[in-house]
C-alpha cells in the first residue's frame, strides 16, 4: 500500500511536467506553421511588389562591342571660281592617298523601357550611346557629309558617351474599340525591313529600311486592316513629322528669317507581315527639304574676313554651330519590298527604292549648293574678294534616282551565313543617314556596295558577328541632298572638283560581338 501511495505521488509530480513538455512540442509546432506562412505571405506579396513595378516600366537592351579595320581610296580636289575661270587647288589641298584606320574600336548601348499605361494605352522608348573609344568630344571634323552629327542622324553617329533619346512614343490602340491605333513621339524609324537582317535582329522600325533610317519626331494613325481582311499583319499606317524647325532656337528673335520648317508625311503599307514572310509598300513626301540641319561640327575652314565666304584653315578646331539658311525644294521617296523565311532556316528579301526631287532656284549661300544642285561662290581673279555672284549648275532641275537592296541568309555550322547588295544611281538620295556604318550608310551610297557576313550563335541571347563590306563609289555626295552629285572617275581624272574629299572605293573589315539583357 505504501508503494502504491508513493508511486502514485510520483505520478502526480511528473504529470505538469509532461504536460509542459507537450504544450512546449505544440508552442514549436505552432511556431513552425506560422513561420512557414509568414514565408509563403512574404514571397507572395514580394511578387506581387515586382509585378506592380514592372508594369510600371521595364527596362530592356543589348551591348555592342566593335572593331572595324579600313581602307578609302581618297581624292581631294578641291577648286575656287573666279572671273577668270575655275581655278584649282586654292588652298594647296590637291592629293591623292589611301586613308587606313587599322582598328577602330566602337561601343554601342541600347537600352531600351516600356511601360502599361492602361489596358489599350502604353509607353515605348529606347536611349542609344554610340561611340569611338578614346572620343567623347561630341563634334567631328566636317571632312564629308558623315561626320555632321543632327538631330535624325545621332542615333547612327559616334558622338560621346552619353545616352541621347532614340526613341520615345506611346501607343493608343483600339481606340472607341476599333482597329484604328495612335502614336506620337519621337517614332521608331530606324532599322526598319529588310536592313534588320544584317543586325540579326526582328525588324526594329516601321517604315522600309532601304528609304527611312533617320530619327524623327512625329505621330502614326494605323488601321488594322487584318481585323476584316483576316490577312496576318496587314496594317495600313499615315505618319507625319517635322525635320526641322525654322525659328524657335535659331536667334530669329534678332533676325528675321524667311527658312521654313520642313515637314515629312506619307504611306507605309504592310500588304502582309507574318513569321514566314512579309511585303511592304512605302510612299512619303518631304516638304521644304533645307540645305542644312542644326548640329555641331569642325569646319575644316572658316571665314576671316566676313564675307561669309570660308577663306582659311579652321587651325584652331572652333565648333560651329550649324543651320538651314534656305528651303532648296521638295522630295517623294517610294519602295517596295518584301522577304520570305523557308522552313529550312534560309531567308531571302529584296527591295526596290525610288527617290524625286522637285527643286526651287535656292541654294547654299556658303558654297554647298542647292537640291542636288552646285552654286560655286566666284571670286574676283586680281583680289580675291568674293564678287557676290555664283556661278551655278543644275540649280532649279528636277531628278530621278533608284535603288536595288537584295540579300539572303543561309544556315551554317554555328550560325548563320549572308550576303548582300545594293546599288544606288546618281541622283539616289534616301534617309538612310543614321544606319550606324562606320564609313557612311551603306544604303545611301551612288554606286555599289557588297557585304558577306557570319554571325556564330553563342546562345539565344548573344552572338558574334565577322563581316565586311566593299564600298565602290560611281558619284560623289552619298547621302547628301546638297550639291550636284559628279563622277568619281571625272574627280580622279582633274576634270571636276568637289567641295569634300572623294572616296573612290572603301573596305571595311569587322567584328563585333552583341549580348542583349
Amino acid at each position: 500500500m505504501q508503494k502504491l501511495l508513493s508511486l502514485m505521488l510520483v505520478l502526480l509530480l511528473l504529470a505538469p511536467a509532461t504536460a509542459m513538455a507537450a504544450s512546449i512540442e505544440d508552442l514549436q509546432a505552432q511556431i513552425k506553421e506560422l513561420s512557414e506562412q509568414l514565408d509563403e505571405m512574404e514571397a507572395r506579396v514580394g511578387s506581387t511588389e515586382r509585378h506592380v513595378a514592372t508594369d510600371r516600366i521595364s527596362f530592356y537592351g543589348d551591348l555592342r562591342v566593335k572593331v572595324d579595320s579600313t581602307k578609302q581610296k581618297v581624292t581631294v580636289a578641291q577648286a575656287m571660281m573666279t572671273t577668270a575661270g575655275l581655278v584649282p587647288n586654292p588652298m594647296g589641298m590637291n592629293s591623292v592617298f589611301d586613308e587606313t584606320n587599322a582598328l577602330l574600336y566602337t561601343t554601342r548601348l541600347r537600352l531600351g523601357m516600356k511601360a502599361k499605361v492602361a489596358r489599350n494605352m502604353s509607353f515605348t522608348g529606347r536611349l542609344n550611346m554610340y561611340k569611338n573609344w578614346g572620343d567623347s568630344t561630341g563634334a567631328k571634323v566636317m571632312d564629308s557629309w558623315d561626320a555632321f552629327t543632327m538631330d535624325g542622324t545621332d542615333g547612327g553617329n559616334t558622338n560621346g558617351d552619353f545616352l541621347r533619346v532614340e526613341r520615345a512614343f506611346f501607343v493608343w490602340k483600339d481606340i472607341a474599340d476599333s482597329p484604328f491605333y495612335l502614336s506620337v513621339g519621337r517614332r521608331p524609324s530606324t532599322y526598319g525591313a529588310p536592313a534588320n537582317y544584317r543586325e540579326n535582329e526582328k525588324r526594329g522600325g516601321t517604315p522600309s529600311g532601304h528609304l527611312v533610317n533617320f530619327n524623327f519626331d512625329g505621330i502614326t494613325v494605323g488601321y488594322h486592316l487584318s481585323t476584316y481582311t483576316d490577312v496576318e499583319g496587314q496594317t495600313l499606317r499615315f505618319c507625319y513629322g517635322q525635320g526641322f524647325e525654322s525659328q524657335y532656337g535659331n536667334g530669329t528673335l534678332g533676325l528675321e528669317t524667311e527658312v521654313k520648317d520642313a515637314h515629312l508625311g506619307g504611306f507605309n503599307f504592310d500588304v502582309w507581315n507574318t513569321d514566314a514572310s512579309w511585303l511592304q509598300l512605302t510612299l512619303f513626301g518631304v516638304k521644304d527639304v533645307t540645305d542644312g540641319f542644326k548640329g555641331l561640327a569642325v569646319m575644316p575652314t572658316v571665314d576671316t574676313n566676313g564675307d561669309g565666304i570660308p577663306d582659311a584653315a579652321n587651325t584652331n578646331g572652333y565648333i560651329s554651330r550649324l543651320q538651314a539658311t534656305t528651303n532648296i525644294g521638295d522630295m517623294i521617296l517610294a519602295g517596295v519590298g518584301g522577304g520570305v523565311s523557308l522552313e529550312n532556316g534560309m531567308n531571302y528579301f529584296a527591295s526596290l527604292g525610288y527617290t524625286h526631287t522637285i527643286a526651287n532656284t535656292n541654294y547654299n549661300s556658303m558654297g554647298f549648293g542647292g537640291l542636288l544642285s552646285d552654286a560655286a561662290p566666284i571670286f574676283n581673279a586680281g583680289t580675291g574678294a568674293f564678287t557676290g555672284n555664283y556661278a551655278t549648275n543644275g540649280v532649279g532641275q528636277d531628278h530621278n534616282g533608284y535603288s536595288i537592296y537584295v540579300g539572303m541568309q543561309i544556315p551554317a555550322p554555328l550560325g548563320k551565313f549572308g550576303l548582300e547588295y545594293n546599288y544606288g544611281s546618281k541622283f539616289w538620295i534616301p534617309f538612310t543617314q543614321a544606319q550606324d556604318d562606320i564609313l557612311g550608310s551603306k544604303l545611301a551610297t551612288r554606286g555599289h556596295v557588297g557585304e558577306a557576313y557570319y554571325i556564330f550563335d553563342l546562345n539565344p541571347r548573344a552572338f558574334i558577328k565577322l563581316g565586311a563590306l566593299y564600298y565602290d563609289y560611281q558619284y560623289t555626295g552619298s547621302g547628301s541632298p546638297v550639291g550636284l552629285p559628279q563622277k568619281v572617275d571625272s574627280i580622279k581624272a582633274g576634270t571636276a572638283y568637289s567641295a569634300f574629299p572623294v572616296i573612290d572605293t572603301a573596305w571595311d573589315a569587322n567584328l563585333s560581338m552583341t549580348v542583349k539583357f
